[in-house]
């Protein structure tokens, strides 16, 4: 993934943003973020979202609303539609820069924005709504104790999430003048809606009704366990696996040809505000790998060993698998079970090499076999075992070049 830090200019200002494409350039369609009401586009949900979208082929813009983040103007004089038009702005200069969206994800307020831009955006084919509210004025409940000084003296200091924001009686007019499930119901395209039963801030009846408003196709994923912002990584992860995994429903082309065509067979990319949590991707798939708690990851995906001993593992059993099947024996199922450790040249076997002193790696490597095999069969398979390409591969002398780019 690379990210670029861009200025977009709107008629009072500019709007900062991050644009985050694939390691290897190939953009196949742009996706825009809009954050949450008073957040910003640096919250981790929306990095995690945006990254793992670049695995699929995505280039994403996540932006900072007006008066918010590094964006210019004053959250005072900002409104929802302001929002609405800072996305269509964003929307914009991606088709003169780029090429038009194709996907619109909002998380809370941001996803009621979202679904007012699809409104007025052709080239939208897929949209995303986290935790968003099914009336826009909904939001007024997070600064209620201010509503009475909004209306009488024409705005009021409010705290939201520990910080001060002015609040102008026009952003709640604006609020209250906006009907967004009527907007829903002339949207024509695939809608995933993702909730958390637990969310206090807005409550799961908002993902209820925005559901039925909506055409099919629509999709809902339950967050359960997660709050509002989705604060816990692992919450934050799953929404942005989720909506790569259903994006590729309606993109199925994302999933050609993830990486250059230079020679790399994976990549795996690692930025270091993820802690040890890295993007592993080949030319048509992706996955996450990571380190366990105990050595500080968050243990998100195997480590680095567990998908070594995967790879030995898989290279193992397929290849009995095609050895069974050509001499036509009865081989139903194998299981290979491995496991890593150091031990001391000492501790192992006698017929290990004489030559071998102090601590080695040492891999374990235990078959079993489902069939109707006798034990002639079952020995020349557990052979065969030691011949898969992997196996070879690591106990043979391999050099390993490195580089710099």
């Amino acid at each position: 993934m690379k990210t670029k830090n861009i200025e977009i200019a709107k008629s009072n200002g500019s709007l900062f943003a991050r644009l985050e494409v694939p390691a290897n350039g190939k953009v196949r369609h742009y996706a825009i973020f809009a954050h949450c009401f008073t957040c910003n586009s640096n919250l981790s949900v929306v990095r995690y979202i945006s990254r793992t979208l670049t695995n699929h082929g995505f280039g994403v813009v996540r932006f900072d609303f007006t008066g918010l983040g590094r964006s210019s103007g004053e959250f005072a004089d900002s409104n929802f539609s302001g929002n609405v038009e800072d996305l269509l702005t964003v929307a914009n200069y991606l088709e003169k820069e780029y090429q038009a969206p194709a996907m619109l994800i909002g998380h809370s307020l941001g996803g009621a924005a979202v679904l007012a831009a699809a409104a007025h955006l052709d080239s939208v084919k897929a949209m995303v709504t986290i935790g968003a509210p099914a009336e826009v004025d909904h939001v007024t409940h997070l600064f209620a104790d201010g509503l009475e000084e909004i209306e009488e003296t024409g705005s009021a200091e409010v705290n939201i999430g520990g910080r001060p924001f002015r609040i102008k009686k026009q952003f709640v007019e604006d609020l209250r003048s906006r009907n967004l499930l009527e907007t829903i119901n002339g949207l024509k395209v695939p809608y995933l809606i993702m909730h958390s039963p637990q969310d206090t801030t807005v409550a799961i009846e908002n993902a209820a009704k925005l559901y039925h408003a909506a055409f099919h196709p629509k999709s809902f994923i339950s967050l359960d366990g997660a709050d509002h912002l989705l604060t816990n990584k692992i919450d934050a992860v799953y929404v942005a696996d989720m909506i790569g995994t259903w994006a590729g429903k309606y993109f199925p082309e994302l999933d050609q040809e993830l990486i250059s065509t230079k020679g790399e067979q994976v990549v795996v990319h690692l930025d270091l505000e993820n802690n040890f949590t890295s993007e592993v991707f080949t030319p048509h798939h992706t996955l996450i790998a990571d380190e366990p708690n105990a050595v500080g990851g968050d243990d998100l995906g195997p480590s680095p060993y567990e998908l070594l001993n995967a790879a030995l593992g898989a290279c193992t059993v397929m290849t009995l698998k095609m050895y069974a099947q050509r001499k036509g024996w009865d081989l139903r199922e194998v299981f290979c079970y491995v496991t890593y450790s150091k031990k001391h040249a000492d501790d192992l076997p006698q017929e290990q090499d004489s030559d071998v002193v102090g601590q080695i790696d040492h891999i374990q490597k235990t078959l079993e076999f489902i069939g109707d095999l006798d034990d002639k069969q079952r020995e020349r398979l557990k052979q065969i075992a030691s011949k898969c390409p992997v196996h070879k591969t690591l106990t043979s002398t391999t050099i390993i070049d490195t580089k710099l780019l």
